[in-house]
C-alpha cells in the first residue's frame, strides 16, 4: 500500500509511541506485544512508502525503534504518550488517510490481543484512539 501523502520519520516515531502507549495501558509491556508489533511493521509497514531513515533503512522501522526505547528507558505513562500523538495527528491530519487510520487501528488491536487477549484498559484506550482517529 503506498502513500500519496510524504511521510516522515516524525510520523513514524509518533507511532511508536501510540503503540507503545497501547501495550503500556495496564502498565506492564510483555515481549509478545513487541513480538506482535514486530511482526505487523514487517508485514504492513513497511510497504507505505519508500522513506529511508539517515541509515538507509526504511522509515517504518522507526516504530520499533522507539517502542523499544520507550520500553527500555521503562516509560509506563501510557496516557502522556497516547496524548502526545493525538497531538502530532491534530498537527499533521494530512497524513492520517483512511488506509493509514485503518492500518494503525489493525496494528493497536493485533498489539493489545496479542498477551492474553484484551483487558480493560487496552479497551479503553483502542476505544479513544477509534474516536480519535474519526475526527
Amino acid at each position: 500500500m503506498k502513500s500519496k501523502k510524504k511521510m516522515t520519520l516524525k510520523f513514524y516515531q509518533n507511532l511508536g509511541k501510540l503503540f507503545y502507549a497501547i501495550a503500556a495501558a495496564d502498565n506492564q509491556v510483555r515481549d509478545a506485544e513487541f513480538d506482535k508489533l514486530k511482526a505487523v511493521v514487517k508485514m504492513q509497514w513497511l510497504d507505505i512508502d519508500e522513506l529511508e531513515d539517515e541509515f538507509h533503512t526504511d522509515a517504518a522501522y522507526q516504530i520499533e525503534i522507539v517502542f523499544d526505547w520507550l520500553d527500555k528507558q521503562d516509560i509506563l505513562n501510557a496516557e502522556k504518550l497516547f496524548n502526545d500523538f493525538v497531538d502530532y495527528k491534530n498537527e499533521q491530519p494530512h497524513l492520517f488517510t483512511e488506509p493509514i487510520r485503518k492500518l494503525i487501528l489493525k496494528t493497536a488491536h493485533a498489539i493489545a490481543a496479542s498477551f492474553a487477549g484484551l483487558n480493560k484498559s487496552e479497551l479503553i484506550m483502542l476505544a479513544k484512539l477509534d474516536i480519535e482517529l474519526k475526527k
